[in-house]
């Protein structure tokens, strides 16, 4: 039987399945969010966005007598922004190759990249996740070091279910080790075996290499509040959860505070998300955008914002003048940043490309909620077929609450 000519629609059928068989956090992420870009049947373009709801918090009335609540709901953007491809050609020859074949060689190495690229634009996220337990720069090698997390997923009142940790190959095999200390002789296999780990204590693990590494700003010195009562009010800060913090006591000079450092405030201590309970540790902020001044005032943007009352409550007291500023880790130095998550924590968006006018033989195709786009362009010259493959995707913090980044400890 003569070979089947492989066309720009059999290329992207195979092209979509690699892909997606070779995302990692990309799977454990909300994908709900595809359905609102879903009504443009032409596709979409480079920052193309919806705008998204914040879910409201309530605090229980006590008593008989009604008092409502105001609902005011935040509300953010998700554009799809993000605009990747692969480019490769085919002899007029290899385009009647078995498609399995093509797949092997050409398609899905090609995929594998591309889903690394979009795992590592979602691991990005943790810049937004303002929790960070465990002694930076410390490898996870124990299950005690691994229950930080999810101890932390707790005590904030995050959903059981839908949990995950993506831990970096250091990381990973630190914790296979702990895990053949154990007398269940199932895990033990598993973990020399295959060097799985599966779920741990409700936490469905995986193994990436696009864990990033963060660098902690130059930020030397004996920092302070500058000015008490700086907390915010949920009304003013509920559409971008963030507030400016007015500080000082910097090194003169070359101070930096890099996006995604993470920093505590002496006196200001967690709450409960429900209950608003006093935690036994004090609350932790990430840097929003980096900043730099020789001066040693810093006014940065902060998230979380610290409410100090009602139903978004996030801190226990005020923020007073003076008050220690604490940033975690070492002056210009890089730590791994293993995450665990609830599957509501981030989304990830992929929609179709526009099938651009003139372009012939356009194919899209849609697995699972990932598209890409493939258009062919021939070489009569040289009898060569190029396609270029393309993917449109966006990505998103939802709540930086479900969301914390684990270290091992000393």
């Amino acid at each position: 039987m003569a070979n089947t000519t492989l066309t720009a629609s059999i290329i992207a059928k195979a092209a979509v399945l690699q892909l997606d068989n070779n995302l990692v956090m990309a799977k454990e992420v909300f994908r709900g969010y595809e359905e609102e870009f879903s009504k443009s049947v032409n596709g979409y373009e480079v920052g193309s966005s919806i705008s998204v709801k914040r879910p409201a918090d309530f605090i229980v009335r006590d008593g008989a007598v009604m008092d409502v609540q105001d609902s005011t709901e935040g509300k953010f953007t998700l554009s799809v922004d993000k605009r990747k491809g692969i480019d490769f050609s085919f002899t007029s020859q290899e385009l009647t190759m078995d498609i399995k074949e093509l797949s092997e060689r050409v398609i899905k190495p090609a995929m594998i990249q591309l889903a690394n690229q979009i795992d590592t634009d979602l691991m990005s996220q943790y810049k937004n996740v303002s929790s960070w337990v465990g002694t930076p720069g410390q490898v996870i090698n124990s299950n005690q070091d691994f229950a930080k997390g999810p101890q932390r997923l707790d005590e904030y009142a995050t959903p059981m279910d839908g949990r995950c940790a993506v831990l970096s190959p250091e990381d990973h095999w630190g914790l296979v080790g702990a895990q053949t200390a154990l007398l269940n002789d199932k895990l033990v296999g598993e973990a020399y075996k295959r060097g799985s780990l599966g779920t741990i204590g409700g936490v469905d693990t995986f193994m990436s290499q696009n864990v990033p590494t963060h660098t902690v700003g130059v930020n030397t010195g004996t920092p302070v509040t500058n000015g008490a009562n700086q907390q915010v009010t949920y009304a003013a800060s509920k559409d971008t959860n963030t507030q400016t913090l007015i500080t000082d006591g910097w090194t003169s000079g070359s101070c930096t505070l890099n996006a995604g450092d993470v920093f505590t405030i002496a006196g200001v201590n967690a709450v409960n998300p429900i209950t608003k309970a006093t935690l036994p540790f004090l609350k932790q902020f990430t840097v929003v955008t980096t900043i730099s001044d020789s001066s040693g005032d810093i006014t940065l943007t902060m998230s979380p914002a610290a409410i100090l009352t009602g139903a978004h409550q996030t801190v226990s007291a005020a923020i007073g003048d003076g008050a220690a500023i604490a940033v975690a880790g070492t002056d210009s130095t890089g730590y791994r940043q293993n995450l665990m998550f609830c599957h509501n924590a981030f989304a990830l968006v992929s929609v179709p490309l526009v099938a651009p006018p003139g372009a012939v033989d356009v194919s899209r195709q849609s697995y699972k909620g990932t598209n890409v786009r493939v258009i062919p362009v021939y070489d009569g010259t040289n009898d060569i077929s190029k396609y270029r493959l393309d993917v449109l995707y966006g990505v998103k913090t939802i709540d930086e609450r479900l969301a914390v980044r684990v270290s091992g400890t000393a």
